[in-house]
């Protein structure tokens, strides 16, 4: 949603003047340089801690990597998508790297790491044998323009799919899903599901959903209204508020970043699903659907969302979500 991508962006900007940590962009993506030139090639995390102070497991993301699937060579060359990235040796991604556990560059090595930089770096493993991405920064209105004048290969940054910008772009996957979700001090124990917000307090974004949202699910709660993610969680982190309720991908980074805080019950509400967005035509939609198949059945989905998401859901994977025909 596009409310909840604006909110996203103004997350990463504060973020990192905070602590270097990017904020997430999830139904939704953190802008920075629309520029479409792309800079040198940015590879897989290292391995151990991130200077960036990260909540990404970077020893167990470039394991994922390093045992990430490479096609048959007849497999790519007949596809001209897949063979002109590689001839070229590395593909070329729109996102951002300021996105904690999607997309963050460590500032120390240059490195990108997250659930959607290992997305794209895991296809570039498949198609060219290296986990190679030059990564190209897209905001929410140069995405489709970076697609359509082939500027970029693909795009990874949680893009949700939408009929009107399948107009425009093909989407593949989905490959990742959010929902909304429920943030609250750490210290508190007594909401621990969407049922506990009535007789509460609770925050939300007043240019987001989460209002409509609220009024279905927790008809009884007394719904307190801010400009922002900030003032959002600065409620309650100041006991202003009891909970805050947002899309679960905006509510990560939150948690990554601040130990004052947590994510409690299941995600509710409808799923804003995330797709991979090609080029509009080309055979590179049938390719990257069939990859997506291949490194969920192999357990690099699962491996991945462990190393990133995982690292703040202390859950098991999810289930990803069903691939479109």
């Amino acid at each position: 949603m596009d409310q909840i991508e604006n909110a996203r962006r103004s997350l990463s900007r504060r973020g990192l003047l905070g602590i270097g940590l990017g904020a997430v962009s999830a139904g939704a993506l953190a802008a920075c340089s629309s520029s479409p030139t792309l800079p040198a090639s940015s590879g897989s995390a290292s391995a151990g801690a991130s200077s960036s102070g990260s909540a990404i497991d970077l020893a167990a993301f470039d394991a994922v990597l390093s045992k990430g699937a490479v096609a048959d060579a007849s497999l790519v060359d007949g596809n001209s998508w897949a063979k002109a990235i590689k001839d070229r040796g590395t593909i070329n991604r729109g996102g951002t790297d300021t996105s904690s556990l999607f997309s963050l560059r460590d500032p120390t090595t240059g490195k990108v790491a997250g659930f959607d930089a290992g997305i794209s770096q895991l296809l570039a493993k498949y198609i060219t044998g290296q986990p190679k991405e030059n990564l190209s920064q897209v905001t929410v209105d140069t995405r489709e323009t970076l697609l359509q004048n082939q500027s970029v290969d693909l795009i990874v940054a949680t893009y949700s799919i939408t009929p009107a910008r399948q107009q425009k772009v093909d989407f593949a996957g989905p490959y990742y899903e959010s929902k909304s979700a429920i943030l609250v001090k750490s210290t508190n124990n007594d909401i621990n599901s969407v049922d506990d917000l009535a007789g509460k307090n609770v925050a939300t974004q007043a240019a987001s959903t989460g209002v409509a949202l609220l009024q279905k699910y927790a008809p009884k709660a007394n719904v307190q209204t801010f400009d922002d993610n900030p003032k959002c969680l600065a409620a309650v982190q100041q006991g202003r508020v009891d909970a805050y309720v947002i899309d679960q991908s905006i509510l990560l980074s939150n948690v990554a970043k601040n130990k004052d805080v947590k994510i409690v019950g299941e995600p509710f509400g409808s799923s804003d699903p995330y797709g991979i967005g090609l080029h509009k035509g080309s055979d590179a939609l049938a390719f990257v659907n069939a990859w997506l198949k291949v490194m969920e059945g192999d357990g690099s989905w699962a491996a991945l969302w462990k190393a990133t998401v995982g690292q703040v859901v202390k859950t098991e994977p999810p289930a990803p979500p069903a691939i479109a025909s």
